[in-house]
């Protein structure tokens, strides 16, 4: 978990400096789009605090940093997910970059997922 709460700071950090470059590598769109990296921005935003939030913290607190992330996850892949299907004349996002993100959010999921088992059971 410690490795996966590092991975979160670094992309974060990525994406809030380079919101562009990190969003065409998820396959959302090229070229300037203000609303696009704003959007970007506050998932980098996210993924630093959920990041630095299970690194700060102890014991207790990591186990509920820990389930924060799981239910962040679970929620990013059903918007990968969701987001194949066109709407309002606007085509989905393409098949591979909704399979990459539901693949690392799930992933992501599983570990959280794994980490909660394991504080609940002792």
């Amino acid at each position: 978990m410690v490795q996966l709460a590092r991975g979160r700071v670094a992309l974060g950090v990525t994406a809030f400096l380079a919101p562009g470059a990190v969003a065409r590598a998820l396959g959302a769109g090229a070229g300037a789009d203000p609303g696009r990296d704003l959007m970007t921005r506050i998932f980098a935003g996210r993924e630093i605090a959920l990041g630095a939030g299970y690194l700060l913290s102890k014991g207790q607190g990591r186990a509920t940093w820990a389930r924060l992330g799981l239910a962040v996850d679970v929620l990013d892949a059903v918007a990968a997910m969701k987001s194949r299907k066109p709407r309002g004349g606007a085509k989905g996002v393409p098949l591979w970059a909704a399979g990459a993100f539901s693949a690392v959010a799930a992933g992501a999921a599983g570990l959280g997922a794994a980490k909660v088992a394991r504080d609940l059971t002792g």
